[in-house]
């Protein structure tokens, strides 16, 4: 009986992995480590070409001595060639999952990043789920009511949003929180009170601090993202088999939310990866007026401090963001339509 359990046991895993899913997944990780690699070859390339280094902005401090200088150089490996630098540091990654040491904090560059991305990805992922939970639902009443009074309302609306950027954005709302001020925070992440609330009043803490941040990040993706749903399904809507299941007497509801909907997502889902990566580049904008202690706000003070290994790993962070979200974006697609081939995606 027992062996009888493994075999069945042993098939399931074989299936799994000689499947389509298993097989294409390994192939986009493999894939990912030489466009990992490529990219950390030239972001420190373009690092090294840039005027002066962190010590650079140390000798302007009278206080320091050369010496002090000299050892602080040998001691984050400065003194030597820009390749040597980059093998070394590419080394320690590969045999010891080190990062390096930030030349500003003193501390490892993994342990800063850690603290920093569960922000930065509790920030991006309200932010995806408001945007597609808003977007979604207007884009679709907009194209069923196509040049009427709702659908000129909406594209307006969708309009004026793609027009404001992030910063505009960003900066209107903290007016409107100084003017009803003490109704939503706009500094931090917490209250001061924070340690001493229950669970849930956390919960909700981090809730009350997070709308602002989210919905300066969220205006412009959802004005894109709704104009977007609207002509994708404005288009399969035109489409022949659409109109025969209509002919057949199909309700509209029917046609629309199941027929029509279905073909009309796939591509707004092949730009989740996409949207995905970018909202670590506007996380910069949104950490930065809130004084949200997440990682775009840690990257744009390395970048000024010209902290090196912390920028790399930055980067680095941003890059498997990119390729993580694609390759959840390909899965995604396939599970929302299984006549779709992983191995047909590029």
């Amino acid at each position: 009986m027992t062996s009888i359990k493994l075999n069945r046991n042993w098939r399931g895993l074989s299936s799994l992995f000689g499947g389509e899913t298993f097989t294409y997944v390994v192939k986009r990780l493999l894939q990912a480590l030489l466009t990992l690699f490529l990219a950390s070859a030239l972001c420190f390339a373009i690092i090294e070409l840039a005027p002066g280094n962190y010590l650079d902005t140390l000798s302007q401090n009278p206080k320091i001595s050369p010496e002090t200088l000299k050892q602080l150089e040998q001691q984050f490996g400065l003194d030597k060639p820009a390749i040597v630098q980059y093998w070394l540091w590419l080394q320690q990654i590969v045999t010891r999952g080190n990062f390096g040491t930030s030349f500003v904090y003193q501390r490892s560059v993994a342990s800063l990043l850690w603290e920093r991305v569960p922000a930065t990805l509790l920030m991006a992922i309200a932010s995806m789920f408001v945007t597609w939970a808003i977007a979604i639902p207007l884009g679709i009443v907009a194209a069923v009511n196509q040049n009427r009074t709702v659908d000129r309302v909406l594209q307006v609306v969708s309009y004026t949003g793609q027009g404001f950027p992030s910063f505009i954005t960003a900066l209107l709302l903290l007016f409107f929180a100084q003017n009803t001020s003490p109704l939503f925070p706009v500094g931090g992440m917490t209250s001061i009170d924070h340690a001493d609330l229950p669970w849930w009043g956390q919960i909700l803490d981090y809730c009350w601090h997070l709308i602002l941040p989210t919905v300066a990040l969220s205006v412009t993706g959802f004005a894109g993202l709704q104009r977007l749903m609207r002509g994708q399904l404005l288009d399969v809507l035109r489409q022949d088999y659409i109109r025969t299941a209509r002919a057949k007497g199909l309700p509209d509801d029917r046609v629309i939310y199941i027929h029509a909907l279905r073909n009309a997502v796939n591509p707004l889902i092949t730009l989740l990866g996409f949207e995905f990566a970018s909202l670590l580049s506007g996380a910069f904008i949104a950490e930065f007026f809130f004084n949200w202690p997440g990682l775009g706000k840690l990257t744009l003070e390395a970048v000024n401090n010209q902290d090196l290994y912390l920028v790399m790993a930055s980067l680095m962070m941003g890059a498997t963001m990119l390729i993580v979200g694609n390759l959840l974006a390909d899965l995604l697609l396939k599970a929302v339509d299984p006549r779709i081939k992983l191995e047909d995606l590029k």
